[in-house]
């Protein structure tokens, strides 16, 4: 088998594409991590009940983001994609953020933002306007709340468009 980090993440800038691998299906409580040593999803973590994943999350392969992980990333899609399910996601924007880790140390860890490419109900979905900022800010919220929850601190620094998703996967990617 093929160790799922190692994948190319095959970003296409013009159509801003790229491959993604879910980790976590949108709805569930239980947070999965893609083990590279066995080359399973492990259960890393159980949110309290009452609060779940408001979309699928997931990471872009063949990238490495500050935290030593690899970019997060987080999908809109018409159905369930179960963990392990390797798509191609239209990005639609990022959330910028530094994550102050139990220790202190502070990383950026942004979430980039997409929905499948191949898609019935987001079709017209191309930015993160079409998702307005009530939604942006519910995932803004989620990922304090989820870090919180972890005695860390997510602090958003930016929102940035499709363009700039791009740029910190090219970033990544080196």
């Amino acid at each position: 088998m093929v160790d799922l980090l190692t994948l190319p993440h095959q970003l296409d800038s013009q159509t801003r594409t790229v491959r993604a691998v879910i980790e976590t299906p949108a709805g569930h409580r239980t947070k999965f991590d893609y083990d590279p040593e066995s080359e399973l999803f492990a259960v890393h973590d159980v949110l309290p009940a009452g609060m779940a994943f408001p979309l699928a999350f997931g990471f872009v392969p063949g990238t490495l983001g500050e935290d030593g992980d690899p970019l997060d990333v987080i999908v809109l899609a018409d159905e369930h994609l179960p963990v392990g399910c390797l798509t191609t996601v239209k990005l639609l924007g990022v959330i910028e953020a530094c994550q102050t880790e139990r220790d202190g140390a502070v990383n950026r860890n942004d979430r980039l933002i997409g929905r499948v490419a191949v898609s019935r109900f987001y079709g017209d979905v191309d930015d993160l306007d079409c998702l307005g900022d009530a939604m942006v800010g519910e995932l803004t919220r989620f990922f304090e709340t989820y870090n919180a929850l972890k005695d860390k601190k997510f602090e958003v620094q930016a929102v940035g468009d499709a363009a700039r998703a791009c740029a910190l996967i090219e970033e990544a990617a080196r």
